[in-house]
């Protein structure tokens, strides 16, 4: 069963409203490079600067691994691999290696036959097939080959592109392809080349295309523009998910007024871009929104020192309707007049107004700015490599503030197939979908104040979980003589609540030193220092002996000098 099919089935099966992914099912990537003379000598500097681009590019991004491993292999004279499957992430140096021995492969020499170079490409891949096979067994206790049971092979060529896939098809029907994910032919063209018999050769004779379609394994043609931008899209596919065994998302409708079962429509989902924060090596690179500060430039001086303003170079007026909202990210920022109280009276009304006339003028001729980030020292980025620049979209507002957006750039930029619509939809499908949409309430205006996510319910009741259970309980001394002076004054009270009538109950505790003893002891040294006060003992009235003195009464203010209480 091919992936459409299995596709197809999973799609039946019970799933989950949302699924999140983080790339489980990446496979290994082979590439395969014809430089077959005379072709090659056009195709050779194009295709490596796109490779070395793309490369330089995957190698330094961070996150969940989107390429676990590459291999390449070249088809010249004879075929040859420039690298064996090796991890992309952070091995730029000898990707780059790789890539500049590719670009040294001579483009003259003698001419092969096409049925020559469709062998010797079958070949390359049959090679690649076996050493994926031995790769894996030879790390079956790794953790790649736990992930990546299968292999997926892209193989560019010059010539006719379906005629290529053609022999493919027909010299692999007999080959071991179970680990081949995919087999994808791309044909680089020039201009010149359109309308010619290269991209509409005649088709297969209908018994070979069954035999082809016994493959079990995809067999696909893409035809690019000779160009560094159409070859480098081709590479950055690579980046995107290859799942395809289960949809990603599910889209609940309102049940229609004839039925009770909701309307769910299954979706795919796809990056329209690389995000800036995946590539730490370049910190200029897509200014994050998140607040303020990250978007100021930061300052070598102290904390507490303000930082510059950041300079935003307008560079082109866009039309509101040319610009899409998938090429946008990030967290947009509010843009108001200046109110900083360095500025004086005129200046700040000067730019007042033309901070005025700025958004009336954006608003009433429907205008987008496009803006390019300055680097603040030139010199200091120059010496450290290239200045990489960011750039943001200045949209106006109907208030007197304007909306600036972070766009994205050439390099994050992913492949996108748009699905054109050719025809209206099925009939039966528009009248459920319309009567699920009539069981909505319609707002003219998106109100947030309306839209509650529960956060405030949420964080309380992780702060309470997460705490100790008696944050500011301090725990009493075990041992010691402070221990029990320090129950002294609880154990009065208790005993002050049970006597209620007429009861007197005497406490005694050690007799003080004489006068004598006390002058004697002064003149000795210094008095020691003060002892905690000892527990008391408490003795009923009947039972204390005519031997025994009161205790005298307890006054108040002369807490350190009295040494015994009578409680009445």
């Amino acid at each position: 069963m091919d992936s459409r099919k299995r596709a197809a089935a999973s799609s039946n099966s019970p799933s989950l409203v949302f699924w999140s992914s983080s790339f489980p099912r990446q496979p290994a990537r082979v590439l395969i490079v014809e430089a077959l003379p005379p072709r090659w000598s056009e195709t050779c500097t194009v295709l490596c600067d796109a490779l070395d681009n793309f490369l330089s590019l995957a190698s330094s991004l961070d996150g969940p691994c989107r390429i676990p491993l590459l291999s390449l292999y070249a088809v010249s004279r004879q075929r040859e691999c420039l690298l064996p499957f090796v991890q992309v992430r952070g091995n730029f140096a000898r990707l780059h290696s790789c890539v500049e021995e590719l670009r040294s492969i001579p483009s003259e020499g003698c001419i092969r036959g096409a049925a020559a170079g469709a062998d010797l490409l079958r070949q390359a891949v049959l090679d690649s097939l076996q050493q994926f096979k031995q790769y894996i067994r030879h790390t079956s206790a790794g953790s790649q080959a736990g992930s990546n049971i299968s292999v997926e092979v892209t193989l560019v060529t010059s010539q006719p592109g379906r005629s290529i896939v053609h022999q493919l098809e027909m010299g692999l029907k007999d080959a071991d392809l179970v680990s081949l994910k995919r087999l994808l032919v791309v044909q680089i063209y020039s201009t010149g080349d359109w309308g010619q018999d290269a991209l509409s050769p005649e088709p297969a004779a209908p018994s070979e295309t069954e035999d082809s379609l016994m493959l079990g394994t995809e067999v696909d043609l893409q035809q690019v523009e000779n160009t560094v931008f159409a070859i480098e899209t081709v590479f950055k596919a690579w980046l995107q998910e290859q799942g395809g065994d289960r949809e990603h998302l599910h889209l609940l409708l309102p049940s229609p007024m004839d039925n009770l079962i909701p309307v769910c429509v299954k979706c795919d989902m796809q990056e329209r871009m690389i995000s800036p924060a995946l590539i730490p090596l370049t910190p200029n690179l897509g200014v994050k929104t998140e607040s303020i500060r990250d978007f100021l430039p930061g300052t070598k001086g102290s904390a507490n020192q303000s930082p510059a303003p950041q300079t935003l170079k307008v560079i082109k007026v866009l039309r509101a309707d040319g610009v899409c909202e998938s090429v946008l990210y990030g967290l947009p920022l509010v843009i108001r007049p200046t109110t900083c109280w360095q500025l004086d009276w005129d200046e700040m009304e000067n730019n007042q107004n033309l901070f005025h006339a700025l958004c009336h003028t954006l608003r009433s001729r429907d205008l987008f700015l496009l803006l390019q980030v300055e680097p603040a020292q030139k010199s200091a980025a120059g010496a450290s490599g290239p200045c990489v620049y960011s750039h943001y979209i200045l949209q106006p507002s109907p208030s007197l503030s304007l909306l600036l957006k972070p766009v994205v750039s050439r390099e994050l930029l992913l492949p996108c197939s748009q699905l054109v619509l050719a025809q209206d939809p099925a009939h039966h499908a528009m009248q459920t979908i319309q009567s699920c949409l009539t069981q909505l309430d319609e707002e003219f205006v998106l109100n947030p104040l309306s839209l509650s996510s529960n956060l405030y319910q949420h964080l309380r009741s992780r702060g309470l979980l997460s705490q100790p259970r008696y944050p500011y309980r301090v725990q009493p001394p075990q041992e010691g003589p402070k221990s029990t002076g320090s129950r002294q004054p609880r154990q009065l009270q208790n005993y002050s609540r049970q006597l209620g009538m007429n009861n007197k109950v005497r406490a005694t505790v050690a007799p003080l030193p004489s006068s004598s003893a006390a002058s004697s002891s002064s003149s000795l040294g210094p008095p020691p220092s003060k002892a905690s006060r000892p527990a008391l003992n408490f003795l009923s009235s009947s039972s204390s002996g005519s031997s025994r003195a009161p205790a005298p009464t307890r006054q108040e203010g002369n807490d350190d000098d009295d040494n015994s209480v009578l409680i009445q």
